[in-house]
């Protein structure tokens, strides 16, 4: 395991990228409070979702992430919502990447917007100028409204920590003869994966302070995290360089936070419908079938998640009758005028295309071929066309629309989840 001795890795973080983005394509939002809200609402109809990103102005008013919008008036009543453009949160990102990559290779991309890169023999020696560079680029080719904060250390956790410490638009250079240093004064939380469950865990193992963390046997870590990333953890916090771990592909979803008008079972199983498609098409696009189709409701008595058994199946038709029978169940549990807040559907128990075993009775006879045959046409009449030309069954977009084109920590939408 290797230890550097200078600082090679890079971290970046754009600040408020939401608002951001969105008070540098409307003029009318520069340098006022911003809140960013799922989908359009008027007057007080916005007191029943969240701000689920907000400005830097904001944020000085005390506004944070996902926070609900009364909470948000109350700190802050001039704060303006304004629905989200994941569309344009996307090609935003796109146009921000190959402006970085101008300066230096793109190691990985981590979120929407956060990414690492990795130095090399030119831009070791002067960590700064890189990071000027890159702001400059940023305020003359895509606009003076999005800023980053950068972070410089020897490894990916380290840099990705010190990213944190002078936002907005911050440049924080941790070199490895001055650790542990910086991070001493640091809280527990402060280190990614550490919540407050794994922070009651560490404190009842009288590990309080990130000193007592530094402090402690990486074997010990182990048996805290109760598998090999808290020694991981333990070794990257003392600088030496770790490669991510290889991961694999466990499932295909999407969720949608439903506007008010669309909170009983109709408009809710007509979402999922919708989500379902997107899911499935993403499925087949990187080359999986699914054993496992999941129902996920959140209604204000209790969350109820419904499961169903596939024959190892990627097509619609497939995917989508097994909808139907969850919603039958489901509309028989749900209480009478119950109000549905947000609806999920899962693919899993996920088997790669070429380790697909067909069972004789089930998943090999002729009328599912002629189903995924249909399927795949439908899907390169959609692909040539550049857009939604072809459904199957009714196509109604909840208001707001993205139904599918949501942008996960881990996952940026694609031009195609938008048609």
């Amino acid at each position: 395991m290797r230890k550097p001795e200078t600082v090679e890795k890079l971290y970046l973080d754009f600040d408020g990228f939401f608002a951001s983005v969105m008070q540098q394509a409307i003029p009318r939002l520069r340098g006022r409070p911003v809140g960013v809200i799922p989908f359009p609402v008027e007057g007080r109809a916005a007191d029943s979702t969240v701000v689920i990103a907000c400005s830097k102005e904001a944020k000085a008013a005390g506004c944070k992430n996902v926070m609900p919008v009364p909470e948000a008036r109350a700190l802050c009543p001039d704060i303006i919502l304004i629905p989200q453009r994941v569309d344009l949160f996307r090609r935003a990102h796109n146009a921000l990447l190959n402006e970085i990559r101008c300066e230096i290779p793109i190691e990985a991309v981590k979120s929407i917007d956060e990414m690492a890169c990795k130095l090399d023999r030119t831009t070791i020696p002067d960590p700064d100028s890189l990071a000027a560079r890159i702001k400059d680029r940023i305020r003359r080719n895509i606009g003076p409204y999005i800023t980053c904060s950068i972070g410089f250390a020897a490894n990916r956790l380290l840099a990705k920590i010190a990213c944190k410490m002078n936002k907005p638009n911050g440049v924080t250079i941790w070199r490895p003869e001055a650790m542990p240093g910086p991070l001493l004064p640091l809280s527990l939380s402060t280190i990614p994966g550490v919540g407050s469950r794994m922070g009651e865990r560490l404190n009842r193992a009288e590990i309080w302070s990130m000193q007592d963390l530094w402090d402690a046997e990486p074997k010990r870590l182990r048996a805290l995290w109760k598998n090999v990333n808290g020694e991981r953890m333990w070794y990257a916090l003392h600088g030496y360089d770790l490669h991510a771990m290889p991961t694999s592909r466990g499932m295909f979803g999407h969720a949608r936070v439903l506007p008010p008008e669309w909170r009983d079972a109709e408009h809710a199983q007509a979402c999922s419908r919708l989500l379902l498609t997107k899911a499935a098409r993403r499925m087949r696009r990187d080359g999986y079938f699914a054993n496992k189709l999941w129902l996920w409701l959140n209604i204000p008595s209790g969350g109820m998640s419904l499961g169903y058994d596939l024959p190892c199946i990627q097509d619609d038709q497939a995917c989508l009758a097994a909808l139907t029978s969850l919603w039958e169940t489901a509309k028989k549990r749900i209480p009478h005028r119950a109000r549905m807040v947000s609806v999920g559907v899962t693919l899993s128990d996920l088997c790669p295309a070429g380790e697909r075993q067909l069972d004789l009775l089930l998943n090999d006879d002729s009328n599912r071929k002629k189903c995924e045959t249909l399927t795949n046409t439908i899907d390169s009449l959609n692909r040539k066309f550049g857009k939604r030309v072809v459904t199957v069954g009714p196509w109604t977009t909840p208001p707001g629309g993205y139904a599918g084109g949501k942008i996960a920590y881990n996952r940026i939408p694609s031009a195609e989840d938008f048609w």
